[in-house]
């Protein structure tokens, strides 16, 4: 039961990890044809500036849970390294706890906020629903509950990057 979820988590980081690359290489290409519009072709096109903004929302909730999974994320843990084990242990633990109610939190207000705006059109995008565009915020919470379940539950997952150093050509 244990590795079945532990794969889950793995296919499920996979997917994050690619959603917030195409929504960044998006972004890449977005603001320059921005750029190119208004200063090349001197008129300036409507749309690229909300697009990398609907963008950026993916990046950040998608992605940022998946960077939260293989601790990727800003953090200080000074202190709490230099506790003796059994207090990091329990630091770890609230940490985590604490993480949890942020992801419920984006969950259910995240939703809320979809449900609210679902029937709202961008004036640039006129065929695509605002609450759509806030989707990654609970699914971002939902990614990243599930994470923090698996850290709580299995511990931290292996690090791929040190898994390939590892790896020795004969």
């Amino acid at each position: 039961m244990a590795g079945t979820f532990r794969r889950a988590m793995d296919l499920l980081y996979l997917i994050c990890v690619v959603i917030g690359c195409v929504a960044l290489v998006l972004i890449s290409a977005v603001i320059p044809w921005a750029v190119f519009t208004r200063y090349v072709l001197n008129s300036a096109a409507s749309w690229p500036e909300p697009l990398a903004v609907l963008l950026t929302i993916v990046v950040t909730f998608i992605g940022a849970a998946a960077g939260y999974r293989l601790n990727l994320h800003m953090n200080v843990a000074y202190f709490a390294s230099k506790l003796p084990g059994p207090f990091r242990s329990l630091v770890d633990l609230i940490v985590q706890l604490l993480m949890a109610l942020i992801a419920l939190f984006m969950i259910i207000w995240g939703w809320r906020l979809v449900e609210v705006t679902w029937h709202n059109t961008i004036a640039d995008f006129p065929f695509l629903s605002v609450g759509v565009t806030y989707l990654p915020i609970p699914v971002g919470g939902v990614c990243l509950l599930l994470f923090i379940i698996e850290r709580i539950v299995l511990g931290a997952p292996p690090d791929p990057i040190a898994q390939q150093r590892d790896v020795t050509f004969d």
